[in-house]
């Protein structure tokens, strides 16, 4: 196999990997509802559901360094995505333990292979790594994009089943899984060869990027989790507030590729972080308090906004890397702290309404999250590498 055609392989394996890293989280939310009342959960357990894959993330992360040391980064996201696809089809077929069950494997699974994925554009796309973060990212946004719209619909022909329309997201990780194979047969680094950084932790700007990951992502948990809740309180049917959490996603897209491109065109990221993350706090602003006509500008804005700063959140693990193994420890450290950190968020707000009856109450906490995101992303896009300890030492990244 030339390394072109290798390559080629390799990009669109990462695009279908891409594609089902979100459906598991956004396809929850438009059926919600339906799963609350025919599982009889209370509004709690209902939080704790949109809470727990987030959380996950997190928690599994750090595993994804030690099994790509010890197995190879390539098998491990090819057993786990056969692992989501496990996950994702055991919520439907059981009762609550099921649902709770399965959410904790398609969680795990999401957290191991989404910390992976990194250090191989680090590795393999160096001079590009921007772009091909935007790539990758592009595709986690189609992904979610498409579950959220597309779930209620399938619910529909299924006879009016949540169960069927959530376990059909396992056959497109099937279906990644067998395009991603011929990864399998590429030359595995020694297990010696991977030693593992030390110092990351003790490093300031290891934290930034760690915090901006996760106080961003907090925002976009929280739309994933309760954005049609909160749409539907305010009047829409659960179809219409699906379409619109999905046409957000949707336009992820477009700054999911554009965002890391134009925050690598500057001195650093800094100016795109501030723009980006604005955006979206406007359009979530909008959408919780703004007339209903406004909703669909709104939730196109929160898109633009969110998907430019997810992106930008991912490509700064690559940006402040020196090389693919500091790339891999740091995304473990971003990943895994900062997706605990943003469980926090659809925890809080779906608390929040169970204790208030409204959604109204919940722009403080968005607010407080925005202001947060926004300091740490200023300390994070600042043009450096982070200084492991044993690295040499560096202070300003060639642009992609």
């Amino acid at each position: 196999m030339s390394r072109t055609s290798g390559s080629l392989l390799l990009i669109i394996g990462m695009l279908m990997v891409g594609l089902n890293l979100r459906p598991a989280l956004s396809g929850l939310a438009p059926v919600l509802e339906a799963v609350r009342a025919s599982m009889g959960l209370s509004p709690g357990y209902a939080a704790l559901l949109t809470t727990l894959p987030v959380l996950c993330l997190g928690l599994f992360a750090p595993l994804a360094p030690i099994l790509g040391r010890r197995f190879g980064s390539e098998r491990v996201i090819f057993a786990f995505l056969l692992v989501l696809a496990a996950g994702i089809a055991l919520r439907s077929v059981d009762g609550p333990i099921g649902l709770f069950t399965g959410t904790v494997v398609a969680g795990a699974s999401i957290g191991i292979i989404g910390v992976l994925l990194p250090a191989i554009v680090k590795r393999e796309f160096a001079e590009s790594a921007g772009t091909m973060t935007g790539v990758y990212t592009m595709a986690l946004c189609l992904g979610a994009a498409l579950a959220a719209g597309l779930t209620v619909p399938l619910e529909g022909l299924f006879g009016g089943s949540w169960r069927p329309a959530l376990a059909f997201w396992a056959v497109p990780a099937l279906v990644a899984a067998g395009i991603w194979l011929p990864q399998l047969r590429r030359p595995q680094s020694a297990p010696q060869a991977m030693t593992r950084v030390r110092g990351l932790w003790r490093d300031s700007l290891a934290w930034q990027v760690t915090a901006f990951m996760g106080l961003q992502s907090s925002l976009a948990y929280i739309v994933f989790g309760w954005l049609p809740s909160i749409l539907i309180s305010r009047g829409l049917s659960p179809l219409q507030a699906g379409w619109i959490l999905s046409a957000s996603v949707m336009t992820q897209v477009i700054t999911a590729l554009l965002g890391p491109y134009l925050a690598t065109r500057g001195r650093d990221q800094r100016l795109a972080i501030a723009s980006f993350l604005s955006l979206s706090l406007i359009g979530l602003m909008g959408l919780l308090y703004a007339p209903m006509s406004a909703v669909w500008p709104m939730g196109l804005l929160l898109g633009l906004g969110q998907g430019a700063t997810f992106s930008i959140a991912m490509a700064l693990i690559v940006l402040r890397s020196p090389d693919s193994q500091t790339a891999s420890e740091l995304s473990s450290m971003s990943q895994a702290v900062g997706f605990v950190l943003a469980s926090l968020g659809p925890f809080a707000a779906g608390t929040l309404y169970a204790l208030t009856g409204t959604w109204q109450t919940a722009g403080a906490l968005f607010l407080l999250i925005g202001v947060g995101a926004l300091a740490t992303g200023l300390g994070a896009g600042r043009a450096r590498f982070v200084q492991p300890a044993h690295a040499p030492e560096t202070s300003h990244p060639t642009r992609d």
